[in-house]
């Protein structure tokens, strides 16, 4: 089974990822009862570091996943509820469509909350908190949209989020996902640093040895290593960084439970479960993504910046999941949701 596995994986990936292709990829899929990795290019093309299972690339949007589980924990343990107003925690949001808008409709993208910071054109400026209060506050249905009513990405809404969840706690989103989750899963190589002057990392100099180099999906250099991106100019912003070795242990914990504490196995089982039915295909749950296709449900959650891709794929019914981490923008990571994942379930 093993080799069945590794032939498929092998067989659509490595073309994604040649000498002619920028930077390079790390792959971890859990099938089997196993965690089986694949590495190919360099962490930094000037020096030909190869990537590695212990490389630390940029999770770009698969940080929500984190964030949505502290929101399951802590309903779990009665420490918030989906339907209380973010207002509660926040009362300095007291616009008159913010302050109706709700925890669980942030963590399922069902706020109707979409700021210019969320779409093209991007901005060339950042903002600071309470710049970013003052939007909300301001923001006005653009085309009807109501709380809970509609399903609208918006990176926006989990900047907003996260200070909610660290109002409720008083404690910083770093310390919150590390003590809450990342320690508990036995994940020591995944974090969000300060960062620094030039958007760069504060990390101590072993842990950005093992950083990658970004790139553009043309080749280009972006950043330096470990660069932290962020439209937001406060603490908290910026990048999370793991490893395939750690998000192969999240994977497993996802799909087998392999967590001691029982609430926190709850939790990431209410993730998983959708929350708002897009259409027939496509639904949304607490920042995973349901898309049903002929013989399988996919639940997954793809992330990706101008020199990062990344990408997080589970099929609960087979006990099989994926992670790919890219070290370039653009990476075709729909190859695990529509070909790996689909070709793994069939064996």
């Amino acid at each position: 089974m093993q080799a069945r596995i590794s032939d498929i994986v092998t067989r659509e990936l490595a073309p994604t990822a040649t000498a002619a292709e920028p930077g390079g990829l790390a792959a971890a899929v859990y099938a089997d009862g196993e965690l089986t990795f694949f590495d190919y290019g360099f962490a930094d093309g000037a020096t030909k570091r190869p990537v590695t299972p212990d490389t630390l690339f940029s999770l770009a949007s698969l940080r929500k996943l984190f964030e949505a589980t502290l929101v399951a924990l802590g309903t779990e343990r009665g420490e918030l509820r989906l339907d209380d107003p973010v207002s509660k925690y926040l009362p300095e949001l007291h616009g008159d469509y913010v302050s109706r808008v709700t925890i669980g409709e942030l963590v399922t993208h069902t706020s109707g909350l979409l700021l210019p910071t969320d779409h093209p054109p991007w901005p060339n400026e950042t903002f600071s908190r309470d710049q970013l209060i003052a939007m909300l506050n301001a923001w006005t249905p653009q085309a009807g949209e109501a709380p809970g009513k509609q399903r609208i990405y918006t990176h926006a809404g989990y900047v907003l989020l996260q200070l909610v969840l660290e109002r409720r706690y008083g404690i910083p989103i770093s310390a919150l996902i590390e003590s809450r989750i990342l320690r508990p899963l036995g994940m020591n190589s995944t974090f969000i640093p300060e960062r620094g002057e030039d958007n760069r990392s504060v990390a101590q100099p072993a842990i950005m040895q093992r950083m990658v180099q970004g790139y553009s999906y043309q080749g280009m250099p972006i950043g330096p290593p470990g660069n932290q991106q962020s439209y937001y100019d406060f603490p908290g912003t910026g990048q999370m960084f793991s490893s395939t070795h750690d998000l192969g242990a999240f994977i497993r914990a996802c799909l087998d439970g392999a967590v001691i504490d029982p609430e926190l196995r709850t939790a990431l089982e209410m993730t998983e479960r959708e929350q708002f039915r897009v259409d027939e295909t496509f639904g949304q749950a607490m920042a995973w993504e349901h898309v049903r296709l002929d013989n399988v449900t996919v639940i997954d959650k793809p992330g990706g910046l101008n020199n990062a891709s990344a990408y997080v794929g589970l099929v609960p019914s087979h006990r099989l999941g994926i992670v790919l981490l890219a070290n370039r923008g653009e990476y075709p990571h729909e190859i695990a949701r529509y070909r790996i994942l689909p070709a793994l379930a069939r064996l």
